[in-house]
């Protein structure tokens, strides 16, 4: 015994502990602790009670197994196009109207995000929401807020809206045998998002600042002294010198990069032509001032102070396109530097700025800085690699491309686009007539996207966010342990001696607040998994009705509105709209606490307490 506590109950307590640390200060990725975490409650088995088979558990769950299912499935419609298409037609109705720009941006988002994972969603539209919003002289950053926060009310609808309702299922299961229905609480969604998305046109267009500035986003990274144009003169010994090997030689000596070169009327890209420079080329460079300077001088270059560089400069129609692209968490550059990422390289690309979450400006010394999560990267590259960066999960696309809602109207759906859909709605029927739980029907509309050639096997083993898989495996032990170490019972008692003070929807009120205030700092699944069995023991003690404490929780883990790293869409937006950390608790606090409130009344009205 412990402070009068079973060793096995301190243990697991002084874990949890450990475990929402270290999510909170990300010293060690969320994945990689819960890993760590199956690990130290196997090694400790005899006081937690957890087995090896137990503590694998996670893996083999079914929630764990419908989640992966349904990242390929997403994954499915995303490669059809049908989702872009979809903006962008709504996008052409609605454009040069910040009102109709934020009615379609809640509205189509919402419904979408009910039955396709969000995170894709999201990312589909954020460079439309960008592109519209510079059209129509409006900071983006009223709009990508509430695209995020629609999203996440989008996943109240279904079942399948969100990993958090698949977790949740699983463990209500198993606790009051009673998992959840496909549309069994899509009544109590559609009111949330209803008064949520209400909220987000009246009270929160009010409150979600316009941090970015429409226009130029050289501007907005405050990179003007970092870039100039130099002229080549007929005695400097770069000319008749390939341009790609300049380019390369400057970036590797001096730091500095060689943007294009502009020869009369024509512009081309330096690193990326096999042409000699000639004399009277203007180059468009990169740098340190002090870096550029020393360019000049060893290179017998002329530098022009009046040549300013802006993004018209550099977003040249032929040759250069500028493009802001976010860093998502699971993309496989996080922890790189820049050039062991090696995007020039890989993308035809140059980095010209990076902006930390944080707010801080990187403008120079490139190669050795550090790719993080939620960085913006503000980069000069091709058409072509733009076409190819929308395609890909390594970045988000957010900044302006010039007529990208034109491009996505004439760009046809692809021939798998009917047997995508046909398969996830085939997959919705399945599970919601009861015919094979949705774990199965899952799994079978993953063999039929593969066999219907929707995606390859390829594909669709890329599709999956992995690090969210070994989160969900590496957490759901945890609350196994908490059941028979009695550290649900400890807690239980400890609520029901509070809540014989006020009555039980007071009680369930200070559940769904809970709940969401974790989501906030750790992960929403997280705190799904240790809130909810104390909230069954609890409704057990006080006898109100253990489903409808089920929901409260389940619920308010869709809710985590508050920071930029309760929910991956968030922290998607929090790059391109420039936000800061307070701008999340001034918009989202509100709408949490108005959500309570519906919330629970809601599930009082529709199920009974």
């Amino acid at each position: 015994m412990i402070f009068g506590l079973p060793v096995g109950t301190v243990l697991v307590f002084g874990l949890i502990g450990l475990t929402v640390v270290l999510f909170v200060t990300e010293v060690v990725p969320p994945d990689i602790v819960a890993i760590g975490l199956v690990v130290a409650l196997v090694v400790l088995g005899p006081w937690t009670g957890i087995s090896p088979e137990e503590g694998l558990s996670g893996f083999s769950n079914p929630a764990t197994v419908t989640i992966l299912a349904m990242y390929v499935l997403s994954k499915g419609i995303q490669e059809t196009g049908v989702v872009r298409r979809l903006g962008a037609e709504v996008a052409h109705v609605t454009r040069g109207s910040e009102t109709r720009l934020l009615i379609a941006v809640v509205g189509l988002t919402g419904p979408i995000a009910g039955v396709i994972n969000n995170t894709p969603v999201v990312a589909v539209f954020i460079p439309m929401v960008t592109d519209l919003a510079e059209e129509a002289g409006v900071s983006p950053s009223k709009l990508l807020l509430p695209l995020s926060y629609a999203s996440m009310l989008g996943g109240t609808l279904t079942l399948i809206g969100t990993a958090t309702n698949l977790v949740a299922s699983d463990l209500s299961a198993s606790l009051i045998d009673h998992p959840f229905g496909m549309f069994e609480f899509t009544s109590l969604g559609v009111v949330v998002l209803v008064v949520g998305s209400a909220y987000l046109l009246t009270v929160g267009k009010a409150l979600v600042p316009a941090r970015v500035t429409p226009g130029d986003r050289t501007a907005q990274y405050e990179v003007h002294e970092y870039l100039a144009r130099v002229l080549v003169p007929a005695r400097s010994p770069l000319v008749d010198v390939s341009a790609a090997d300049v380019a390369d030689d400057a970036a590797r000596d001096l730091d500095v990069d060689i943007l294009d070169v502009l020869r009369g009327d024509q512009h081309f890209i330096a690193a990326d032509s096999d042409r000699a420079l000639e004399a009277r080329d203007i180059l468009t460079v990169r740098g340190a001032p002090e870096e550029i300077q020393r360019f000049c001088d060893v290179a017998d270059l002329r530098y022009l102070p009046r040549a300013t560089v802006g993004d018209d400069e550099l977003d040249n129609p032929t040759e250069g396109t500028l493009v802001e692209l976010t860093v998502p968490p699971a993309s496989s550059v996080v922890g790189d530097t820049i050039g062991e990422a090696r995007l020039r390289e890989r993308y035809d690309a140059t980095v010209i700025a990076v902006r930390r979450r944080n707010g801080d400006l990187i403008r120079e010394n490139f190669g050795a800085t550090v790719i993080e999560a939620g960085d913006s990267l503000l980069m000069q590259t091709t058409d072509e690699t733009v076409d190819y960066l929308l395609e890909t999960d390594e970045f988000v696309v957010t900044g302006e491309i010039a007529d990208l809602v034109a491009r996505e109207r004439e760009r046809e759906l692809k021939p798998t686009t009917l047997p995508a859909i046909g398969i996830v709605l085939g997959v919705i029927a399945l599970a919601a007539l009861g015919v094979v739980p949705i774990v199965i029907a899952a799994l079978g509309g993953v063999v039929a996207m593969v066999v219907t050639g929707v995606l390859s096997p390829s594909d669709a083993y890329d599709s999956v966010n992995w690090n969210v898989i070994f989160l969900l495996a590496g957490v759901i032990p945890l609350g196994l342990a908490m059941q028979q170490t009695g550290g649900v019972e400890l807690l239980g008692t400890g609520v029901v001696a509070l809540a014989d003070l006020v009555p039980a929807v007071v009680t369930l009120a200070a559940f769904y607040v809970l709940t969401g205030l974790l989501a906030n700092v750790i992960t929403p699944v997280a705190s799904v998994v240790l809130l909810l069995p104390v909230a069954v023991d609890t409704a057990g003690r006080i006898g109100a009705e253990p489903f409808a404490f089920v929901l409260a929780v389940t619920f308010a883990a869709s809710t985590a509105f508050m920071t930029p790293v309760g929910y991956q869409t968030n922290l998607m937006v929090y790059g391109p709209g420039g936000y800061r950390f307070t701008d999340y608790v001034r918009v989202g606090a509100p709408l949490q606490a108005l959500l309570t409130v519906v919330t629970t009344a809601g599930i009082v009205l529709l199920w009974g307490l």
